[in-house]
């Protein structure tokens, strides 16, 4: 069996600037090809125009080239690719795996038990069986009609992870009542497309993946492997968002914190180096060179230092 030379991306959304938690991923994926003397590829996942900053995308190139990471493809914006989504919706209506569902969020939700904290509802199927030439309450999403089927993998943080699509998952959106495509849909043909043997991403994502790997096989494909890293978060110990005050790359710069300085810290919280002194990339990627070796399970804190040196910088009155 011929194997494949390993390939990775980076897919952040144009919403805002880079902070640690891009630069978190970013530096994982990217060092997952370079130390297997593979490819990476940068992908602008900007299909939810309504949320886009126009520049976003400007900002997060100069910021990932100033902590010295390149991309050999890219960027590739979603917003051009969209006839391959189509392509994709073709296919699956053709296999029979797609009806239209004119449901609300809120007439799903109150059909169904109230989630726990940080799951998502599960569609209960209200409209799996309908005649889908009905006159329709409003403009229908178009979901995938999910099997009463068990994917697993084995994530290359986690270990194995299995769900149950019908249970775990519900029959998921792939374009929206306002004609756009959805996230699942996307992300799974834009990998089978850009030809991406490891996803390297945030372990929020891991919900999503049995269902990527299902769609990812009913559109002929093969999906590449998946390795989870956990999350970034502040002292505190709440989860890094991008509203998070002085965690951007460029609050860091711009407070004198060295690209060095930020590369080392967070390879040493992937579990890539062996203590925290200040690295490029390169010589990250040159020290696991070869290497299999696993990323740590464990959240990284953001530096307290780092966040007083952004607060002094923007002469906030630290009391």
């Amino acid at each position: 069996m011929t194997t494949r030379a390993v390939r990775t991306r980076f897919a952040p959304s144009p919403t805002g600037e880079l902070h640690l938690g891009g630069a978190w991923t970013a530096l994982a994926s990217w060092v997952v090809a370079r130390r297997a003397l593979g490819t990476s590829v940068l992908r602008i996942e900007d299909l939810d125009t309504a949320r886009v900053d126009p520049q976003a995308e400007q900002s997060l190139v100069r910021d990932l080239g100033w902590l010295g990471l390149d991309w050999d493809d890219g960027p590739l914006r979603q917003s051009d690719r969209t006839a391959l989504y189509e392509e994709a919706m073709a296919s699956l209506t053709r296999q029979g795996l797609v009806f239209p569902c004119d449901c609300s969020r809120s007439e799903i939700a109150g059909a169904v038990r109230a989630p726990h904290a940080g799951e998502e509802v599960v569609y209960p199927g209200t409209c799996r069986h309908r005649d889908p030439s009905r006159s329709m309450k409003r403009p229908p999403a178009m979901r995938a009609l999910v099997p009463a089927e068990v994917v697993s993998y084995e994530d290359g943080v986690v270990g194995p992870v299995s769900q149950r699509l019908d249970r775990d998952v519900g029959d998921f959106v792939l374009r929206r009542g306002d004609g756009a495509f959805a996230y699942q849909l996307a992300v799974v043909v834009d990998d089978l497309s850009m030809g991406v043997t490891d996803v390297v991403r945030g372990a929020d994502l891991i919900p999503s993946t049995p269902r990527q790997i299902w769609l990812a096989r009913a559109l002929g494909g093969n999906p590449p492997r998946y390795a989870h890293v956990p999350l970034v978060v502040a002292p505190s110990g709440a989860r890094l968002e991008k509203r998070t005050r002085g965690a951007t790359i460029r609050e860091l710069r711009d407070a004198g914190v060295s690209s060095e300085r930020i590369v080392g810290e967070v390879a040493y919280g992937l579990g890539l180096t062996a203590n925290a002194e200040p690295a490029t990339p390169a010589a990250v990627a040159a020290l696991c060179s070869g290497s299999d070796r696993i990323f740590r399970g464990r959240p990284w804190t953001i530096p307290e230092e780092w966040l007083r040196l952004v607060a002094v910088a923007r002469g906030d009155d630290l009391g």
